[in-house]
């Protein structure tokens, strides 16, 4: 089977998923291993239909150099992208294309003990009916919010599994590797590989969803510090409005900034007789937000009051990132990136009353294209991180048993 091939075969599938089109030469350099060695390697993956040349590469005043792919169908990801209500399933191949329509399921997290076994049987059943064989699914990323202790497993804020490894559980369940991280760490990841921040050093990529998350890339590589809780964005003191956030203090970032305080502030002003296209927002969350996205990129005058309220404040927490790492570029992805530009005047406008002027200079600032996808792509990424590594693989079956027929 692939997955438990040996030698360097793992090591040059990883590389070809986060760097399409590479050349035999670069995929050398990538893993340590001579050009006789890695073509070798390319010429049987091909020959297993695995791998593709992709015809020759630009001159550079040289003979040109054949370039590599990977085939869409040679592995597949089971992508996990959760929040504190929904929990959205993927499928995806090789070149991050979903393979069958994503599943979005309602699983609130909170006090609520049986999610992580809900989760496991939804996600035994989306693979199960996917049709695809299990030695050909590379693996399962999770991407949730909350404090997440990579190392161990353990999520101390959603889905108590006491000290035993979130991780563990699921892997012996589906008898595949799991990995999971927090969702804006995930999301971060996503803008390394395959987004605004690919290629770039230092780079703060601002999650714009149920609260405002952060992912931080320090020196090219996601950075989640010393116990891996670096980027709580959200709980910055920076309001004296006496607001309780969930987390338990009062006057965070999250408490005026985040899409949730969004909603509210819309479905208030609706009662209170603001005159907006929409007339009614509806009760899910994710559609209520996306309700109130669309309606600011067509102009609607209230929906951009939200957003630019909420843009403003979240420029005042930027200010703060600024002045504390300099990073080169700061990037606006998650749900919220739906709105695009919409986001960036309001927060320029707050850097320019918060930031001092020669540290914010050379900051830029992007709204990701990545948007809604973006969980999606970094837990998909997440698997392929860890896939020239030795995973344990236990035996489970995918096939329903009576119970859960």
């Amino acid at each position: 089977m692939l997955i438990k091939s040996k030698g360097y075969k793992p090591s040059v599938l990883k590389q070809l998923y986060l760097n399409p089109q590479v050349t035999c030469a670069e995929l050398s350099s990538a893993i340590g291993k001579s050009l006789p060695i890695v073509t070798r390697l390319l010429n049987e993956l091909i020959q297993d239909g695995l791998v593709k040349e992709n015809g020759f590469a630009a001159s550079t005043g040289g003979r040109r150099a054949m370039t590599y792919s990977l085939a869409a169908d040679a592995l597949y990801l089971v992508s996990v992208a959760m929040d504190q209500f929904i929990t959205r399933v993927a499928i995806m191949n090789m070149s991050n294309e979903f393979v069958r329509p994503v599943v979005k399921i309602e699983l609130p997290l909170a006090n609520h003990a049986e999610a992580l076994d809900i989760l496991v049987d939804r996600i035994r059943e989306i693979i199960y009916e996917s049709g695809i064989a299990q030695e050909k699914i590379a693996g399962i990323g999770i991407g949730m919010p909350g404090f997440v202790d990579v190392n161990r497993g353990l999520n101390y804020s959603f889905l108590d599994t006491g000290e035993r490894s979130i991780m563990d559980i699921v892997r012996e369940r589906t008898g595949l590797p799991v990995f999971i991280d927090n969702d804006s760490s995930l999301i971060a990841l996503a803008e390394l590989r395959f987004g605004a921040a690919r290629g770039r050093q230092n780079v703060m990529v601002i999650n714009v969803g149920w609260g405002v998350g952060l992912g931080m890339i320090l020196s090219g590589e996601l950075f989640r510090g010393h116990n891996g809780f670096a980027g709580e964005f959200s709980h910055i003191p920076l309001f004296q409005n006496g607001k309780l956030c969930q987390c338990g203090k009062t006057g965070c970032l999250e408490t005026e900034a985040s899409m949730e305080v969004m909603v509210e502030k819309a479905r208030e002003g609706l009662r209170n007789g603001r005159i907006s296209h929409f007339r009614d927002l509806p009760q899910d969350f994710e559609e209520a937000c996306k309700t109130i996205l669309d309606a600011a990129v067509i102009g609607d005058q209230f929906a951009v009051e939200l957003l630019s309220e909420s843009a403003y404040n979240i420029g005042r927490g930027i200010a703060t990132l600024i002045h504390i790492i300099n990073p080169e570029l700061i990037v606006l992805s998650g749900r919220g990136a739906g709105a695009g530009k919409l986001w960036l005047a309001p927060i320029q406008q707050a850097l320019n009353r918060y930031c001092i002027p020669r540290l914010a200079a050379h900051t830029d600032l992007s709204v990701s294209t990545l948007g809604n996808r973006a969980e999606l792509i970094g837990a998909a990424a997440l698997v392929m991180e860890h896939f020239d590594k030795k995973t344990p693989r236990p035996t489970a079956s995918l096939t329903p048993t009576t119970e859960n027929i």
